[in-house]
């Protein structure tokens, strides 16, 4: 078997410099880790600040919410993982959905749903904190 043989990458994709995934996809690959990475301190913080919450009155979880740093890491939280949630079905959908218009369609709609979300949430972390 000759070296051109095994090589995997058609004459384009070497002049291009792009994978076998067809996109060079370093950029997704990348901010999907540091999405994990951040996710990594910010569920523990979450987990433990909704365990101390637990059966508290309404008025200490508002008052806790209005506290600026609690505030600010739970919207930190809320965008890291509607984000990491979006580019995870990304990947899903481009490995196991081979329409390319269902494929299309299928991500236009997962980047709204996240946004939607991320912004729904972030939303009433505010109106709770705010007090409205």
């Amino acid at each position: 078997m000759s070296a051109r043989a095994r090589q995997l990458r058609t004459p384009l994709k070497r002049v291009k410099g792009l994978g076998a995934a067809g996109s060079g996809g370093t950029r997704h690959f990348w901010l999907q880790r540091l999405t994990a990475i951040a996710l990594v301190p910010l569920s523990l913080w979450f987990v433990f600040t909704v365990v101390a919450l637990v059966g508290q009155d309404p008025f200490v979880v508002r008052a806790r919410l209005a506290e600026p740093v609690t505030g600010m890491l739970m919207i930190a939280f809320i965008g890291a993982l509607f984000w990491h949630a979006q580019l995870g079905l990304q990947v899903i959908v481009e490995d196991y959905v081979h329409t390319r218009w269902l494929e299309v369609a299928l991500q236009v709609a997962i980047k709204f749903a996240a946004l939607a979300g991320a912004l729904l949430a972030a939303l009433a972390v505010i109106r709770i904190a705010l007090g409205n």
